[in-house]
């Protein structure tokens, strides 16, 4: 039997469809079952994935400690599984009260409705200044003018090397701009006897996407054309084959290399475009007398240092959730620097908030440093709910043309067409929202 109506929201929900019945002024029917108008116990649903939801226990045991009568269940999801589960829980009325949620993911929940914006507690709270945030990732919480979420683990690529090969070959620092880039490349060849010094998998579009992101310009307006034709993804574009075209790079995919650190300490490749999570895996995978050869480069651009991705994810809360206040609460708790330090520690992320990295300690970890740098210069891909297939288009045509050859003004006019067929709902959409149609 229910303690209470007035847990239900006062409003309707503006996506659920369902009519809300209206709190009673009193209920005689349910006085000896405890009925409660005002104290209903605080019960709030968090969502975490992978890594992040097995630490999230040890995480919030202080904001257990700080609200003793509210009730938190952590809910682990598998990363493989979560993006269906949202969209599921969105049709079934079961949304959490917050989660993590992968930032490309935003738009597609922001069309629909499910998220509640953030600007209004943000504005009233003292907790969590917007400056202390590397900017990129603050906006790529930004949909349609709207805050939706704030960034909680932090993803982007940089560029990995061997030193000591690059000095072998000539150079006593990492390359800073593509020319640079493409004279250590060939140096290492020519040098250092390294057959193929760069790696760019043909199955991950991430390095190709960071290269297109150094460039002014629009991958996909916001009205639903796709500019790969534009000079800034061809100018990427261009530096990414001819990597293939010079034999610095081999054209294969990431399951062509069983192993990517081992080729990288035989000296096989010296270069490669990844993320942080590699800092731990390159310390635990070589061996301890070989942690010297190798170290961590903010992004090469076609003119000085570069853009990068901002990618990770972050903290969203529902619209249906039945206690925003205490939702709010959980969200600014998580987003406290000493939690952020505590995170850090148990997970490994690395923080979205500047001032947590003198408090980590990060700032004297070189490797870390240099995304540091590399935090300063990231921009957000474009928040359209159908990036991650248009990404996947785009490198297929990369790949393509890394493997096969062919004309690439036919290639990104097919590649253009094939996105904007992509986006037609979204134009239609849009068309209609403006009137254009009836």
């Amino acid at each position: 039997m229910p303690s209470c109506l007035t847990t239900w929201p006062s409003a309707p929900s503006a996506t659920s469809g369902r009519q809300r019945i209206p709190t009673p002024a009193w209920c005689p029917s349910l006085l000896q079952a405890g009925c409660q108008r005002s104290s209903a116990k605080v019960s709030l649903r968090f969502w975490a994935m992978g890594r992040e939801g097995e630490v999230a226990q040890e995480l919030l045991q202080g904001f257990r400690g700080e609200h003793p009568d509210w009730e938190l269940r952590i809910e682990q999801l598998p990363w493989s599984a979560a993006h269906e589960k949202f969209l599921t829980a969105f049709a079934g009325d079961a949304t959490p009260d917050v989660a993590q949620m992968g930032n490309t993911w935003l738009p597609e929940m922001a069309a629909l409705g499910a998220l509640q914006p953030l600007a209004g507690r943000l504005a009233a709270a003292t907790t969590v200044p917007q400056a202390d945030y590397f900017e990129g990732l603050w906006r790529t919480n930004v949909i349609a003018g709207q805050l939706l979420g704030l960034p909680w683990t932090v993803d982007t690529r940089l560029l990995y090397y061997r030193a000591d090969l690059l000095a072998q070959a000539g150079f006593s620092r990492a390359p800073q701009d593509w020319p640079q880039w493409q004279a250590a490349m060939q140096a290492l060849q020519q040098r250092a006897g390294v057959a193929t010094p760069q790696l760019f998998p043909l199955t991950e579009f991430e390095p190709l996407l960071a290269l297109a992101l150094q460039a002014p310009g629009e991958l996909v307006s916001a009205e639903g054309r796709a500019h790969f034709r534009g000079p800034a993804f061809r100018q990427a574009l261009g530096f990414y084959l001819e990597a293939f075209r010079r034999g610095w790079a081999p054209a294969a995919t990431h399951n062509q290399i069983a192993n990517v650190w081992q080729e990288f300490d035989r000296g096989s490749i010296a270069f490669y475009i990844s993320g942080p999570w590699n800092i731990a895996e390159f310390r635990r995978r070589l061996a301890a007398d070989r942690q010297h050869i190798w170290a961590a480069a903010p992004l090469p651009g076609p003119q000085g240092p570069g853009a990068s991705i901002a990618g990770g994810t972050s903290l969203v809360m529902f619209k249906r959730s039945r206690h925003p206040e205490a939702a709010w609460a959980l969200m600014e708790y998580l987003a406290r620097p000493a939690v952020q330090a505590r995170f850090f520690q148990l997970s490994g992320n690395l923080p979205p908030r500047r001032s947590v990295w003198e408090l980590a300690g990060l700032q004297q970890d070189p490797a870390a440093r240099a995304f540091a740098a590399q935090l300063e210069r990231v921009r957000p891909t474009p928040a359209l709910p159908e990036w991650e297939r248009i990404a996947q288009e785009m490198q297929l045509t990369a790949a393509h043309l890394a493997y096969r050859g062919g004309s690439v003004d036919a290639a990104l006019a097919q590649l253009d067409q094939r996105v904007d067929a992509l986006l037609s709902k979204r134009r239609w959409m849009l068309a209609r929202q403006a009137g254009s149609l009836p």
